[in-house]
């Protein structure tokens, strides 16, 4: 079940609506899927480029964009499954800078996981034409949100980056976080960042705490192994 409409929590926001506004377009931008046939025919979605299935999807994805630590976490998670080097050298460009420091944006631990409250946020993306959004269930029980990206909204968001390139950041960071989520749904990254301790230790209503030091240890283990290899193979 999509949680959009969740009570607002007490805790002070970390972001402004406005922030929140141009990372959750550009995050959209970069990691909507096609629209279905019967889709295209609704007469209101002629203009959709792209569509992000429900708030679950958009705010787990939302947490690794936020998170520059958990999301070096998580490619080094695939680098020890995979030995991709290049996933190394991604993780480590990340955690050898003060990205994991000046770029998080903490979120909440909900009983669904990373949350915070980005109705506002996705109100003002609405409210500017730029998105639709689509609720599928009843009238007493809505399952979940499809957010529909307008042609308009493509173009808002091509047209932030021409004016502010320093906001290419997120649809570089976005490219990562795609690379990681592939085609899981919004249940299963839950499911895949409940793995971290920290993460799903955190008490419920509370901020979800940095890992950035214990990510920067793993990469230096790694890059030791490395080095050992390459010491042995000499």
């Amino acid at each position: 079940m999509d949680h959009e409409g969740a009570s607002r929590e007490s805790v002070d926001p970390v972001t402004s609506r406005e922030q929140d506004a141009v990372r959750l377009l550009l995050l959209i931008d970069g990691a909507c899927e096609p629209l279905t046939e019967a889709e295209k025919a609704v007469p209101a979605l002629v203009p959709a480029l792209g569509v992000m299935r429900t708030q679950v999807k958009l705010q787990k994805l939302d947490f690794w964009l936020r998170n520059p630590d958990y999301l070096a976490n998580e490619l080094l998670t695939e680098y020890e499954a995979d030995r991709e080097e290049a996933l190394l050298d991604i993780a480590g460009r990340i955690l050898d800078s003060e990205e994991p420091e000046v770029r998080r944006y903490p979120m909440l631990r909900h009983h669904f996981g990373a949350y915070e409250w980005l109705d506002d946020a996705l109100a003002v993306l609405r409210s500017a034409g730029l998105l639709v959004r689509r609720r599928r269930g009843t009238v007493n029980r809505v399952r979940q949100h499809d957010y529909f990206l307008l042609e308009h909204g493509r173009h808002v968001a091509r047209e932030i980056i021409r004016q502010a390139p320093a906001f290419d950041y997120y649809v570089q960071r976005v490219e990562l976080v795609m690379r990681l989520a592939g085609e899981k749904s919004g249940s299963e990254l839950k499911k895949q960042q409940y793995l971290t301790r920290e993460y799903a230790e955190t008490p419920r209503g509370s901020r979800i705490g940095a890992i950035s030091e214990q990510a920067r240890r793993r990469l230096a283990a790694f890059r030791q192994q490395l080095q050992e290899q390459g010491a042995g193979g000499a």
